[in-house]
């Protein structure tokens, strides 16, 4: 049981990140700031990523994972190393689960997929196989403890998916 939770507190800033951008844009002065990652531009007549992946989504869930990763580590791990590096491996956190969300993002327009339609298993898997990749340079992680973080995580995002259907910030449940 203890080292789910390790596997959770771990990765809880990557978690954080991928939520964050759904609450930044319902926050007024943040709206205006809805500038594409992809700048609006177009290969082979297709958006790389479209309107719904934004510089403020991006650098609002970067943040939180550095801010998260600060939080986690004073309530649940005291003295447990430098703030600077633990913020910096929870926004490199962050930064991955939201870079790894673009990359899936543009490789599901190449494949027809509507924007805001599911495509299991990737969006449930994309954001932990980026902030693990982003991360990995910081740290080092046991193999074992990527494939909890892997497990637990995909499962979360389904409850969480689920959650969020039933209290309306979605329109599909997966």
């Amino acid at each position: 049981m203890e080292f789910l939770i390790s596997a959770f507190l771990f990765f809880l800033p990557a978690g954080v990140a991928n939520a964050t951008p759904v609450f930044a844009n319902r926050i007024p002065w943040l709206r205006r700031w809805k500038t594409p990652l992809d700048l609006g531009k177009s290969w082979r007549g297709i958006r790389l990523m479209g309107d719904n992946k934004t510089w403020r989504g991006l650098i609002s869930g970067t943040v939180m994972g550095g801010v998260t990763s600060l939080l986690t580590s004073y309530f649940f791990i005291p003295n447990s190393g430098d703030p600077l590096f633990i913020f910096l491996v929870g926004a490199a956190l962050g930064a991955g689960a939201l870079t790894g969300d673009a990359v899936e993002s543009f490789v599901k327009r190449r494949r027809g997929v509507m924007p805001g339609k599911s495509w299991f298993p990737f969006d449930q898997t994309d954001y932990i196989i980026g902030g693990l990749v982003f991360v990995y340079p910081l740290t080092f992680i046991p193999f074992i403890l990527m494939i909890a973080i892997l497990l637990l995580y995909f499962g979360l995002h389904l409850l969480v998916g689920y959650l969020g259907f039933l209290l309306g910030f979605k329109q599909h449940p997966i």
